[in-house]
């Protein structure tokens, strides 16, 4: 058994092989008053210096247009942090605060950013070089400020080891396959592909960062993890919140821009991709191009009978009446934008040929919940079926992505006593009373990768628009049509009717290892 003093330097050199090297840098925020930028972005680059893991030095600049002081706009986030008490001392932010700034300026206006550019000049040549430019806004502005940049001679395009200034701009990136490709183009006039970090926030979360490591580490699952042993998989993204205000954004996203076309596929990828040659970005990222790449595209016709949309009505959550979707702020009182999406999709390669892969999100359901279940192919019935009958149930793997992070092994015990019973047992890792750390916010994760210069997390371009090219026959095939009576579901419940007859034609049902029990679905009266 270890000694006190070596468990410590065990400690340490786990802590030492996790840092990342990082090297003096500036990180500019547009939209630097926006939501995303109080409530993320900054908690996560105080949460970072406050662990050591920024650079020093280091700066921060926010621009935006309202006008404002520096002094002014720290005012602002210092009390936005010390409101979240449970995260946040004064001390913390009194040691990050002096290296945050504000410049004020319109995002078309040449001034505004030679003003940003003299503010740079002032922070001496380690830092005015070594620029991150984080796009904090609308998606049609990205050009826009990725020109002006250049202009101002703050961007222009690197070589293609990714040296040079970087782009970091958030979903939705395009509206599908041609606005993306178009935009793609925009960008890549002012940057390399290699300076681009296309982020998603999902990618950033601890079980996702898992997923790679535990599928690649262990053996005795990998050897599993194939056609001959798993029967089908289901990736589930629910949520109980409604639009929550973005009713003007949701009528022109839907479920299926919003979350199938990144988080979902982003996920599906991680689980079904091949084991790349190393854990370099471009290698991971090639991995998932290719299992992006092989799911089997939806011809014309055939969208029907493998996707199903759905839209909430008034119903209840935690004992609270919520209105529908069409009841909802800035929402058209005859709108067909799906809040729930549920697919069916296949694989075409060896390891997966035949194996389907279920999808489905949506909002004002049960619970908010991720997870991953592989569930595995039953055992041959003629040993216990006749002694147990219903509940000799297969084997199945859970990822909990969120909440209460961990995995969970389901498979068949004998309960105590003098009879032949059969119960469904499990086995169970949670991160928290495994770790008792805190965990890292997604944003603080991939935000220090950015720094780092590690893309590993981030999608690539060819990635985006392999995504688009999935769902956009969708798209395609709804353009018109009038939500059907069974895909309303009231909120509170775990989506349409007909999410559940998707699967039930090929004798499969939606399985959750939740500890909340299912509501069964009805349709909108």
């Amino acid at each position: 058994m270890e000694s006190l003093e070596q468990l410590d330097e065990i400690l340490s050199c786990r802590l030492d092989v996790g840092r990342k090297t990082v090297k003096p840098c500036t990180v500019v925020i547009f939209g630097a008053t926006g939501d995303l930028t109080s409530r993320k972005l900054i908690p996560a680059l105080c949460h970072l210096c406050a662990d050591g893991q920024l650079p020093k030095p280091f700066r921060i600049i926010g621009f935006a247009r309202r006008p404002k002081t520096s002094d002014a706009w720290r005012a602002e986030l210092r009390q936005s942090l010390l409101a979240r008490p449970s995260e946040f001392e004064a001390a913390q932010w009194e040691a990050f605060a002096p290296n945050v700034f504000y410049c004020t300026g319109e995002f078309g206006d040449p001034a505004a950013y030679q003003n940003l550019r003299a503010q740079l000049d002032q922070f001496g040549p380690e830092l005015s070089r070594s620029l991150i430019f984080y796009l904090a806004t609308a998606p049609g502005q990205f050009p826009e400020i990725a020109e002006q940049l250049h202009k101002a001679g703050l961007l222009s395009r690197g070589d293609e080891s990714g040296d040079g200034p970087r782009l970091v701009v958030e979903k939705p990136f395009g509206t599908d396959l041609a606005s993306a490709q178009r935009l793609n183009h925009e960008l890549t006039q002012f940057a390399s592909e290699k300076q681009i970090y296309r982020i998603d926030h999902y990618l950033g979360k601890e079980t996702v960062q898992n997923i790679l490591m535990f599928r690649f580490s262990n053996s005795v699952f990998e050897q599993l993890w194939n056609r001959q042993a798993v029967e089908q998989m289901q990736i589930t993204v629910s949520e109980k919140l409604g639009v929550a205000g973005r009713g003007e954004y949701y009528e022109s996203a839907g479920a299926l821009r919003d979350m199938v076309q990144n988080h979902l596929l982003q996920v599906l990828a991680l689980v079904a991709m091949e084991p790349p040659v190393s854990l370099e970005a471009e290698d991971v990222r090639d991995e998932k191009l290719k299992l992006l790449k092989s799911i089997r595209p939806f011809e014309t016709g055939q969208v029907a009978a493998s996707v199903v949309r759905g839209q909430y009505s008034a119903g209840e959550i935690d004992g609270v009446k919520v209105p529908g979707y069409r009841q909802e702020p800035k929402v058209k009182p005859d709108s067909t934008t799906e809040t729930y999406v549920a697919l069916r999709l296949l694989v075409d390669n060896w390891r997966w040929s035949g194996v389907p892969f279920y999808l489905r999100t949506g909002k004002r359901m049960t619970a908010s919940c991720s997870e991953v279940r592989i569930q595995f192919r039953p055992t041959p019935h003629v040993l216990f079926a006749a002694q147990c009958g219903k509940n000799l149930d297969a084997n199945s793997l859970t990822l909990r992505l969120q909440p209460n992070e961990g995995i969970n092994l389901r498979f068949n015990g004998k309960a105590p006593g003098i009879n032949m019973e059969i119960v469904p047992v499990r086995m169970n890792f949670d991160y928290h009373s495994q770790f008792g750390a805190y965990t890292p916010e997604a944003y603080q994760r991939l935000l220090l990768e950015v720094i780092a210069n590690d893309s590993t997390n981030f999608i690539r371009r060819d990635v985006v628009e392999a995504a688009w090219s999935i769902v956009d026959p969708i798209r395609q095939a709804w353009a018109g049509l009038p939500l059907a009576q069974s895909a309303f579901y009231p909120a509170g419940t775990w989506g349409p009717p007909c999410a559940d007859e998707l699967l039930a034609r090929r004798n499969h049902k939606w399985r959750m290892t939740s500890d909340i029990a299912p509501k069964p679905a009805t349709p909108a009266p």
